[in-house]
């Protein structure tokens, strides 16, 4: 059986596009693959954050994890800062990254973007994210488009491990879904869906009540010509949407195209609105179930437990094969 990781920051409420592009898809991989699912509250603090609200999102993502249907029994969930591996595995990978490949990082450029200082830690947290994958021997990665570069980085880290210090590492791959890995924003359709836009409109949160969610989709931005067709190019805001409607709905592009043919934007984003309350009612419900209960903590307390005994493994291999610590005498 292949090894699936993935982390989620804990830096706010999931988005729809963020359930869309990675949590769905969790939730059926999990029955054919080793998944380990982290909340990287690590990688948040490489931003300011407030103490108190990082411990709320750190709980509130848990709770949404096992919410959207993952099985603590079929796959490990954990905090990263709970496994200590994580942040011993990512120095020793930052010191034989390169100054010059983290600072040609989208994301790094674009978070540090006119702002007149910025954290080391926003500038070397790549070699921390290529430690989460690769401290569980990961085959495989289900990423955005937009950790495609990142995913490439583990690859070329483990890469340059493995031959300067022995066969170490599994090279992992990135898993990027065709249609629904890049959700867009509902009130700028060529920018990615967001919990940080500044705008509530352009995000869906998976804990949006439904009057909410139908005022946010009959506002989303589309065009004046009134036809629906998926046309990423000329029609990415009723594009966008299409797409949203195909995952939630289990039905094809086409077959919505067909079914919506000489209807108007208002019938086609009321139809929307009940998909998604639809799908999202359920999982709003186990959320508040979990969300300030003992199983919750049993459940992340397991978690961090498997996830320590694979990671200590894998780091002392690490450290073995760079020279660090003694070598026990018997």
């Amino acid at each position: 059986m292949k090894t699936i990781f993935s982390g989620i920051q804990p830096s706010g409420v999931i988005t729809l596009g963020n359930y869309i592009g990675a949590m769905k898809q969790f939730v059926e991989l999990q029955h054919d693959y080793n998944c380990y699912f982290c909340i990287v509250d690590q990688h948040a603090i490489t931003v300011p954050q407030d103490r108190l609200q990082l411990r709320k999102n750190i709980r509130s993502l848990a709770a949404l994890y096992l919410a959207v249907g993952i099985d603590p029994n079929k796959s490990t969930l954990f905090i990263q800062s709970e496994v200590p591996a994580h942040a011993q595995a990512g120095w020793i990978l930052q010191c034989i990254a390169y100054i010059g490949e983290l600072e040609r990082m989208t994301q790094f450029k674009d978070k540090s973007a006119g702002k007149e200082a910025v954290s080391a830690g926003l500038l070397t947290y790549p070699p921390l994210m290529a430690a989460d994958i690769l401290l569980y021997s990961t085959d495989i990665v289900p990423v955005g488009e937009d950790q495609k570069q990142h995913i490439e980085l583990t690859r070329d880290l483990a890469e340059r491990f493995n031959k300067r210090y022995g066969e170490i590492f599994t090279i992992p791959e990135a898993r990027i879904p065709k249609i629904g890995a890049r959700i867009m924003s509902l009130t700028d359709p060529t920018k990615k869906m967001s919990k940080s836009d500044p705008n509530p409109k352009s995000f869906i949160t998976l804990l949006d009540d439904a009057k909410t969610i139908e005022k946010k989709i009959k506002s989303a931005v589309t065009d004046s010509d009134g036809i629906i067709k998926y046309d990423k190019e000329n029609k990415p805001g009723i594009s966008n949407l299409l797409a949203i409607y195909s995952i939630l709905s289990n039905q094809s592009i086409e077959q919505l195209e067909q079914q919506y043919a000489g209807k108007g934007y208002g019938e086609f984003k009321a139809d929307l609105a009940e998909v998604v309350i639809s799908t999202l009612t359920p999982i709003q419900e186990k959320y508040y179930e979990l969300i300030e209960s003992e199983k919750l903590d049993d459940i992340l307390d397991e978690g961090a437990e498997k996830a320590n005994k694979v990671a200590s493994k894998m780091l002392k291999k690490m450290e073995n094969a760079i020279g660090l610590g003694r070598k026990r005498r018997r």
